[in-house]
């Protein structure tokens, strides 16, 4: 892999590992798309236990958007042009498939803690 290529697939790691989103979200993005709205819906099957508390949809289009950003996931398109649904994308898919322990790792209370006071002060 090039330099770049790592800078690339770090990148993406880190933010998939940051996001409130659970690994089977991920995989059902592996299968077809989904919308905000049906995430916002589904909230306990696709967001982690940290993140229940979210109140709206366009939070999670806010990370949607975040993840479109670093590469990982992409806007799908149809016959009439872009749709509010995502797939993921073929970096994201390498990232899924070697990082098996991306989503077995423990956060302390203290960061949980930290975390939720942060996104109810400063909702992204």
């Amino acid at each position: 892999m090039l330099p770049i290529d790592q800078k690339i697939f770090r990148r993406a790691k880190k933010g998939i590992k940051r996001s409130p989103f659970n690994l089977f979200l991920f995989e059902s993005l592996l299968e077809g798309s989904l919308s905000a709205n049906s995430v916002y819906l589904n909230k306990s099957k696709y967001l982690n236990k940290d993140f229940i508390f979210i109140n709206s949809s366009s939070f999670i289009e806010n990370e949607f958007l975040r993840l479109i950003k670093i590469g990982v996931l992409r806007r799908e398109v149809d016959g009439q042009g872009l749709t509010s649904k995502v797939r993921i994308t073929p970096i994201g898919r390498q990232v899924l498939k070697s990082s098996t322990d991306l989503f077995n790792h423990k956060t302390s209370f203290i960061k949980k803690l930290v975390r939720c006071v942060r996104y109810q002060i400063y909702p992204r």
